[in-house]
This record gives C-alpha cells, structure tokens and sequence, in this order.
C-alpha cells in the first residue's frame, strides 16, 4: 500500500522557528544599535511571514509581540540622540500596525475572491445542466414527434377491416428508426456538451437530407409547402458526424416550416439544395419564402436563449453552430434573393488517403 505523508506541518514548524529566529537577531540588532537605525521596521517582513501561516488573531497577537519587543528595544538602546530614536519608535510601531492591517485585509480579500470563484462554479454547474436539458429536450422533441405520428399511423392501418399489416409494418419500422435517432441525439449532445470529438465519417449527404425530408414530409404537406431538392449527382461525401449534421438539417427544415406558417404568405417554398462550392468544402442550403430576418435578428440569431418564436426555446441554432464547427465546418444566415432566408453550411469534403 502507498502511503502518502503530509510534510505540510514540518515546514510550518520551520518556518515559525525562522520567524522566531529572525525577531531575535532584529530586537539584537534594535537594541545594540544606536536610536538613528531603526531596525525595528523588519518586524513587518516577519508579520507578512506569518500571514500565510498563521491565522488572523495569530498574526494581532504577534504584531503586538513586535511593537512590545519595539519598545523594550528603545528603552536598552545605549546611544543616540533620544528624540531620534522616539520618532524611528514610532515610525516603526506605526509601519507594524500598518502591514499587519494590510496584510490581514489581503488574506481576507483572498478568502472572498475564493468563495465567490466557488459560487461561480456552483452557479456555472447549474447553467451548464440547465442548457443541456433544454438542449435535450428541444432536439429530442422532433423523433418524439415522429414516433407519434408514425404510432398513430400504425393504429389507424391495424383497425381497418382487414388490417393492412404491410402499412403498419412499415410504420413500426420508422418508430423503431426514430426512437433510435433520438437515443443517438441525446449521445451525441451530451457528448458535445462534454467537449468530446464528433464521430466523424464519410457519408452521403444527399442521403441523409433525403432521410430528413421523409421524416418531416408529412409537416411539409400539411403545411401547404411546395418543396424542391437540387442535388448534385456527382456530389462528393463529407467527413462529419452524420447524426449530428442529420440534427442540424431537421432543426433548419422546422425552422423554415415555422417561418412559413404565415397564412398570408402569397407562396411557401421550401428549397434544400446540395453542391459543391470549391474543392474541398460541400454547402447544403435551405431556403424559405417567409417574412426573412431582420438585420436585429441577424445579429443575435445564433444567441443562446434567443428567440422570435413564441414558445421557442433560443437553442436550436446555437446548438447547430455549435454542432456545425466541431464538424470543421461553417454555417451561416443570409436573406432569400427571392424573399424569406437562407441558411448555408459548409462542410468538409472527404479527402481519401492514397
């Protein structure tokens, strides 16, 4: 067994015999000297000494150790002119009394700096588990959904006479499919909370956006939106988390379904394109024709806890540019040349390795 000493009470032993060391050859030196050396101002090198040692009433009562030895010291002193030697005393007492309240008010000072530093930490554990519940709770909304729909669905085709059990199958499946991506969504927040690495591969974009869009058909439809996919055939993979940028394209997809809710929009058009922007960087774009954003809500757009919606929680994008750098990429907000907005992300091109 390994057995660990604690040397810290040795060396305060040590060091209060140097300290007493120390007051002795300085009362020597007061005495011994005439009245124009006041060698008694070295006691205040002994006392901020003993503040890192000592406790407060400690460190009063050796100060009034000092200014006693001070003035035992004056009256042995055999030399001098006496008025000096009484205005050094003095100079000297009041250099103590003055260290030692200095000294005693910085240990003070450094006990609060402490305790406020360990409210902050108690207070940024508090945050940090609030955010990431909401932030669990926001991104793990969308497959819960999913799986309500498609549950409902699965009861509606086993009720018909006869039950058409090739359409509930398939139902089951995708509530199987979703309750697993949402497993997978909580794994990966709680992961990029911790600041882990994104699990990152090669993947097809083209169809993890055609995943998403099955997932958020039914919305889309209900909604009346006209939606167009521009995919480029040729479109290399990325090299991200594909799980966590299928999070970040569901979260931009319900966001511009919001944003189109308007019932006096002329038009809602939903447009997700795909394609490759320079060598080594693939842009996904998903544009809609609502209201567009304001140049406020451009600012703040990616703020945590900053939101336009009505019972939004602020979280969806910050979380996305958040999840969309881990990746190495780039996301970001710009107006609809044809009304409403785009949001664009850049990501990496998976390179092969020869």
């Amino acid at each position: 067994m390994l057995k660990v000493v604690n040397d810290s009470r040795p060396r305060s032993a040590l060091t209060l015999i140097a300290m007493g060391v120390a007051m002795a050859g300085i009362f020597i030196a007061d005495t011994v000297t005439d009245y124009a050396i006041a060698a008694a101002v070295f006691y205040t090198a002994v006392i901020l000494v003993a503040t890192r040692i000592l406790s407060g009433a400690a460190v009063v009562v050796l100060a009034c150790i000092c200014v006693a030895l001070t003035l035992i010291s004056f009256f042995l002193t055999p030399s001098g002119a006496y008025e000096v030697g009484i205005v050094n005393t003095g100079i000297s007492i009041v250099a103590i009394g003055v260290t030692t309240y200095l000294s005693l008010r910085m240990v003070a000072a450094k006990a609060e700096a402490l305790q406020a530093r360990d409210r902050l930490l108690r207070i940024a554990r508090v945050t940090t588990l609030g955010q990431l519940s909401a932030s669990i709770a926001h991104e793990v909304n969308q497959p819960l959904a999913a799986v309500v729909a498609s549950g409902g669905a699965c009861a509606r085709w086993l009720s018909q006479e006869p039950p058409n059990l090739e359409k509930a199958r398939r139902a089951l499946d995708r509530i199987v499919s979703d309750a697993n991506r949402a497993s997978q969504v909580i794994a990966r927040i709680r992961a990029l909370s911790k600041g882990e690495a994104p699990h990152r591969q090669p993947f097809d974009l083209r169809e993890a956006i055609r995943e998403i869009v099955t997932l958020s058909r039914s919305e889309i439809e209900r909604s009346g939106i006209a939606l167009q996919l521009d995919m480029y055939d040729d479109l290399p993979r990325v090299f991200a988390d594909r799980v966590q940028i299928q999070q970040v394209i569901s979260n931009l997809v319900l966001n511009a379904t919001e944003a189109m809710a308007d019932g006096a929009l002329p038009e809602r058009r939903l447009r997700i394109t795909a394609s490759q922007a320079a060598p080594d960087t693939v842009v996904l774009t998903v544009a809609d024709s609502g209201a567009g954003l304001t140049p406020s809500a451009r600012e703040h757009l990616f703020d945590a806890f900053w939101t336009t919606k009505e019972g939004g929680m602020g979280l969806g994008l910050t979380i996305s540019q958040a999840i969309v750098e881990a990746n190495g990429g780039q996301i970001c907000a710009a107006p609809n040349p044809v009304g409403g907005a785009a949001f664009e992300v850049r990501l990496p091109r998976y390179t092969e390795v020869a």
